[in-house]
């Protein structure tokens, strides 16, 4: 299978956009976007008239010599090149290679833009946010570092690479982040030597010679002469930059495509989907999941539209619109009035104590109505405990090897604990933490931060553990319900009520009284049931979907790169070049 034949699988791959771009600049710096010209001049007469601008400059005192980076050895060659082209080093193309101050200067509300590796995107040097310095400043930092048009940029600190052509006459000082590449004005190869700066095989010399540690990375400015250029002649390297620069518009006309195509699906799905959530009755679901599924294909073909209709069945179930109510179910006051007298068994026993009454529910806390049957109950009258947990004194410091697992809000996630890296306390501290301990059965729910909202059932045989303050235990007084009260607090109209109700100036926190009060649909036991499954047999589908779809992508995804390296390595591009404006 040659580009042509795979472009659009490659086009429509995950980051196959980025991937395409990439191929482009590998295969124009190998010469196989273009034809030869026995007529043009051999790239070794360039590199002369360039050192003879080089020797004029410095013989009038404009440019100080110095050293020429090292041959190129064939070991040093990285493949390759086409008849007429020569691998020579960066150094050598250049007038001079410097960077930008190494002091900080005092910076100023306006005057001199002064650049940093944020001001360049790749395409042109931004002075929207940049710093300003004052004249003074400037003509000291530009006796040895003075961008002009035509000179490239190149980020060397922390970010690599990202050359950027300077494309204004503008007046600017840089940074020391910042690598100046100084071209020559008697030929002009900016456009080509910016191309070869962001192609694949000068990304990959960055990687290799790049210094420093995992916090901060840089290009050491000895090492940046030394890159190795693949060169073409200079009427080619025209070709060559007409060329690529037509295949990106193609790439943009693609990416934009892709977008329009992403915005419709989305609108689409989000109106499907949301008449869908909005059905008052057993038949306004079935017409419109009808309208769903005869576009079922086209609307279920990402991973984030799965997303969203697993968000749906959550919704209708405890809208009671999921399963269909059966008259003969023993009433939910039957259910009440279990928790009530579980309720009143623990108060004599000592191991619960009489709560305030909850105050009635308000018909505006209720945001649909519910079915025959059903009734709204407030969470806290469902449960025998709830509490936050606690974090043991010293923190961190007293966590142990092994012992009595301490569960996180990271342990705790809505398809269950993940108790990869929990942490351990001692048995000693364990029990001075009472108030915290899990059973089995109980429902843990994240209070507090980015995971807020986010809860698991710990599974009936679970051993022992203590929470954290950042969870909440939810402890039903019928383990009879455990599994659809986590269907609903894991549900839209929970999370919702999640998002509106926290506390606190960042919006990170839910206090016990607030969750207490949380409005929560209660059907029949045996509904309950009846739900809970059906929800477990489509979250199953959705799962498997899900997976499917990945598995695509992961699968487009591997495509893609066997394409990409066939194309780079084997496939002959002049007729394949011609394809890609067809395919796209």
């Amino acid at each position: 299978m040659n580009l042509r034949d795979g472009f659009e699988m490659l086009a429509t791959a995950p980051h196959g956009i980025t991937r395409l771009r990439e191929l482009i600049l590998s295969l124009a710096v190998q010469g196989r976007l273009t034809d030869r010209n026995a007529l043009d001049e051999p790239p070794s007469r360039l590199v002369d008239r360039i050192n003879s601008e080089r020797d004029l400059l410095v013989e009038a005192g404009r440019l100080k010599r110095g050293g020429l980076p090292s041959q190129v050895s064939d070991e040093d060659k990285p493949f390759s090149l086409p008849d007429g082209w020569q691998w020579t080093r960066l150094g050598s193309l250049a007038l001079q290679i410097t960077d930008g101050t190494h002091h900080t200067p005092k910076y100023l509300s306006a005057g001199v833009p002064f650049i940093s590796v944020k001001d360049l995107d790749g395409r042109t040097v931004n002075f929207n946010n940049c710093k300003f310095i004052s004249e003074d400043e400037h003509a000291l930092i530009n006796r040895r570092c003075n961008p002009e048009r035509g000179d490239v940029l190149i980020c060397r600190i922390g970010t690599l690479g990202r050359p950027t052509i300077v494309d204004t006459d503008i007046s600017f000082s840089v940074f020391v982040s910042v690598g100046l590449i100084k071209l020559p004005k008697s030929v002009d190869i900016s456009t080509f030597l910016h191309l070869a700066l962001r192609s694949p095989v000068l990304t990959d010399q960055y990687e290799r010679i790049k210094a420093g540690g995992s916090h901060t990375v840089k290009l050491n400015l000895g090492d940046i002469p030394q890159l190795l250029i693949p060169l073409p002649p200079i009427e080619e390297q025209a070709r060559i930059v007409a060329k690529v620069d037509e295949l990106m518009r193609l790439c943009d006309e693609l990416e934009t495509r892709g977008r329009l195509e992403a915005e419709q699906h989305a609108q689409l799905t989000t109106t499907l989907f949301d008449a869908l959530a909005a059905s008052e009755s057993s038949h306004a679901l079935a017409e419109n999941w009808t309208r769903v599924a005869a576009h079922f294909d086209l609307l279920l073909d990402r991973p984030e539209a799965v997303d969203a209709l697993e968000r749906i069945i959550m919704h209708l179930a405890v809208r009671g619109l999921l399963v269909p109510q059966d008259p003969t179910d023993d009433a939910v006051d039957s259910l009440l009035e279990q928790v009530r007298t579980r309720k009143e068994e623990l108060v004599a026993e000592g191991k619960a104590k009489r709560e305030k009454p909850m105050p009635a529910i308000e018909e505006q806390e209720t945001p649909f109505a519910l079915p025959a049957g059903w009734k709204w109950i407030r969470l806290g009258q469902l449960l025998s405990k709830l509490g936050a947990g606690s974090t043991p004194l010293g923190g961190k410091d007293v966590y142990v090897a092994s012992g009595v697992k301490f569960l996180r809000s990271q342990n705790v996630w809505n398809e269950g604990l993940h108790l990869e890296g929990v942490a351990f306390i001692t048995p000693e501290t364990h029990a001075r933490m009472a108030g915290t301990v899990v059973l089995p059965d109980d429902i843990l729910f994240n209070i507090t931060g980015a995971s807020i909202g986010r809860c698991a059932v710990v599974p009936g045989e679970f051993d022992e553990a203590n929470v954290s303050q950042h969870v909440a235990i939810v402890r039903p007084l019928v383990n009879d319900i455990t599994s659809y009260l986590h269907l609903v607090l894991i549900s839209p109209h929970v999370q919702q009520t999640v998002m509106d109700v926290q506390v606190g100036v960042s919006r990170e926190g839910l206090s016990m009284s607030k969750l207490s009060q949380f409005v929560i649909p209660l059907p029949p036991l045996a509904e309950q049931s009846r739900i809970v499954a059906r929800v477990e047999e489509l979250r199953r589908l959705c799962a498997d979907l899900r997976e499917r779809l990945t598995a695509r992508q992961r699968c487009q995804a591997r495509f893609s790169e066997a394409l990409v390296e066939q194309a780079t390595l084997t496939v002959p591009l002049m007729e394949d070049t011609d394809g890609l404006a067809a395919a796209a």
